[in-house]
């Protein structure tokens, strides 16, 4: 039994103890909020036996193995290294933080200590990012050498679109947007399936210039994008575009895809797409039934189907943690690139975004 502490109870630490209730071989021990009222309400609500409004007391414990660090992106920084100095393994949520930097000293600190560092990627457990591993891995595609890294809201920016709270359009707390927000899911979920490959070169733009509501715009200090854009080298020659959309005037975007110079896919809606002579093929797959067979006849159980399965399953032994943490570095390398590249005006190189990188942490 693995036994977790959860740091912070808002509304993804919400979502991450609900899953972790139906995930066999865990249990939830204690939860820490600074809000005393949110810590007791989410002990009750998931019968967590114990809370606490200092996350320290947490990290002191000798029956915790692991924690979970639900806080604002500026936050996870020194919460992860305490829990990884305390001798906790540490599943963090995405992004894996506010800045390059910070990150790195995350994973850095985890490899120093010998303790799992598991960030919260739930795109790499998809059925579409399944398929479209295991046609890269057959060949199927035959030389990859280009992806889209795309995301999509007509209006979804947090708090002045009518959800969620100010702090998510504050850089002081969160650091960036759409990129930070959305764009690590589908930023990271294309680097996985490309083998994580080292970055050369970033090109990028960001914009906020959407209307929005006077009201909110005065009360929420909105200071980051709603939209970024870029071009991403890598060593090797491969290349990646992105577009991440929080506010767009547009209907809908094409989502992320592959191609190499045998075949491509498209993640959503999955599709495969072939050509054989003169014949050009377009299809589509039953994930479902795929999904069911990986479980079950390739026995799998659960393991690869939910980023907190998973994590639970590799502190058990059960399978090899998949290399989140560094490929949630390598996003942030893209994500701090596009922000730099948009500030400067030009192309920026892979190790001029790691000497500007900036802590942004906000000790706790």
């Amino acid at each position: 039994m693995i036994k977790v502490g959860i740091i912070g109870c808002g509304q993804i630490a919400q979502h991450h103890m609900r899953t972790y209730r139906k995930i066999e071989g865990v249990e939830m021990v204690v939860c820490a909020d600074l809000n005393p009222e949110a810590a007791e309400r989410s002990s009750k609500e998931f019968e967590i036996p114990e809370f606490t409004t200092n996350f320290r007391d947490i990290l002191s414990r000798d029956d915790i193995d692991a924690v979970d660090v639900c806080l604002h992106n500026n936050m996870h920084m020194p919460a992860t290294l305490a829990a990884l100095e305390a001798g906790k393994h540490v599943y963090c949520e995405k992004p894996m933080a506010g800045a390059y930097a910070d990150a790195e000293t995350m994973l850095a600190k985890a490899r120093e200590v010998g303790k799992h560092l598991h960030i919260q990627l739930a795109t790499l457990y998809t059925n579409e990012t399944r398929a479209a591993r295991e046609l890269i891995q057959l060949g199927e595609l035959g030389d990859v050498f280009h992806a889209r890294s795309a995301g999509f809201r007509r209006r979804g920016r947090p708090f002045v679109d009518g959800y969620g709270t100010p702090t998510f359009v504050q850089k002081r707390f969160s650091s960036g947007g759409a990129m930070y927000d959305m764009g690590v899911y589908h930023i990271s979920q294309i680097l996985f399936l490309l083998g994580n490959p080292a970055v050369s070169r970033i090109s990028g733009q960001t914009y906020q210039r959407m209307a929005m509501d006077a009201g909110r715009r005065d009360s929420s200090g909105y200071d980051v994008e709603e939209l970024g854009l870029g071009l991403v080298r890598f060593d090797g020659g491969k290349t990646m575009d992105l577009i991440e959309s929080w506010a767009l005037n547009l209907n809908s975007l094409e989502g992320s895809w592959i191609v190499g110079d045998r075949g491509g896919v498209k993640l959503d809606p999955f599709g495969f797409f072939k050509s054989y002579g003169h014949l050009d093929m377009n299809a589509t797959a039953e994930l479902g039934s795929a999904n069911f067979r990986w479980r079950k006849v390739q026995g799998d159980g659960d393991y690869y189907g939910d980023s907190q399965a998973h994590w639970i399953a590799a502190l058990s032994g059960k399978v090899e943690l998949w290399p989140t943490a560094e490929v949630a570095l390598n996003t942030m390398l893209v994500s701090e690139g596009v922000y730099l590249s948009s500030e400067l005006g030009r192309e920026v190189t892979a190790d001029e975004v790691r000497s500007s990188s900036k802590s942004t942490a906000v000790q706790i």
